[in-house]
């Protein structure tokens, strides 16, 4: 038992185990972030341009039973919406992601050519 305890307590406290947590951690307070865009502003926005069409209330009667097509019809389209969305803000978030590696890109190279000038000049003071 206690190896089986000191094995956990490895799993545990490895880097993979804890950076799961804070991204299932973030990533839920993200999806408030996403579903409040696509709630709050993506839709209202798409309801004007449809027309306010909702598909939840489209249903078939089978028997005694309600057959909600409706609600999977509106589920899909959120879920596109919401995919677009998250799209939009990942391909943003890399595109500054990919700015800065570019300036940072820029500041070592020109670093590296200034250290090759002073070598130059020490170089030259030398002779």
């Amino acid at each position: 038992m206690k190896s089986f305890i000191k094995e956990f307590k490895e799993f545990i406290s490895k880097g993979d185990a804890m950076s799961m947590a804070v991204g299932i951690i973030i990533g839920g307070a993200f999806t408030a972030i996403i579903t409040s865009i696509v709630d709050d502003i993506i839709g209202p926005i798409i309801g004007l341009l449809c027309g306010g069409l909702d598909f939840s209330s489209l249903s078939v009667g089978v028997g005694d039973a309600q057959i909600m097509f409706g609600n999977f019809i509106q589920a899909v389209i959120t879920f596109l919406i919401t995919a677009f969305v998250l799209f939009c803000i990942i391909k943003s978030i890399n595109k500054m992601k990919d700015l800065a590696k570019k300036e940072e890109e820029e500041e070592e190279e020109e670093e590296a050519e200034e250290i090759l000038l002073l070598r130059e000049i020490r170089d030259s003071l030398k002779d």
